[in-house]
């Protein structure tokens, strides 16, 4: 019986130690679970704040460019309303038909094309004061006479 009861004390001695090093070892393993639970809590607070940051950053990033749109679109409306501009668009509107109106009749365009071109040189010229010295220098006489020159060549080129 002894036997029995010494083989018993062992088991149960056993058991017992088996369950204090089971125990132990989980008391490891949760600890080392709660540092890394712990550095994920940590991680999360980091990226939430970043986040958070930057749509803050983003919201008032959008506020300004919406503010500025207005701004933008108000001076765009108030310039449209200056003296002027209101003759500058229809001016605009008159050149576009008459580009289109040059395109449908071919035996005006032409002529109308090289006609405005020589006024949109002329105009560049007097612009940068080249044909206005050369006025003041030569006469009016030199002038007339290239731009008759000019005329003249081109009748008989249509000839």
């Amino acid at each position: 019986m002894e036997l029995s009861y010494l083989s018993i004390l062992l088991i149960i001695a056993g058991l017992a130690i088996g369950y204090f090093i089971s125990y132990i070892k989980s008391r490891f393993e949760m600890s080392s679970y709660k540092r890394e639970l712990k550095d994920y809590k940590e991680h999360l607070n980091r990226q939430m704040k970043i986040t958070n940051e930057g749509s803050k950053n983003l919201e008032s990033q959008l506020e300004k460019l919406k503010k500025e749109n207005e701004n933008l679109r108000i001076s765009v409306k108030t310039l449209g309303q200056k003296p002027g501009r209101s003759e500058l668009r229809l001016l605009n509107i008159y050149d576009g038909a008459l580009r289109k109106m040059m395109l449908k009749a071919p035996g005006f365009s032409s002529a109308w094309e090289v006609a405005l071109q020589e006024a949109e040189k002329e105009y560049e010229e007097n612009e940068r004061g080249f044909k206005s010295i050369i006025k003041k220098v030569f006469g009016p006489s030199i002038t007339h006479h290239t731009e008759s020159s000019i005329i003249e060549d081109q009748k008989e080129g249509f000839n």
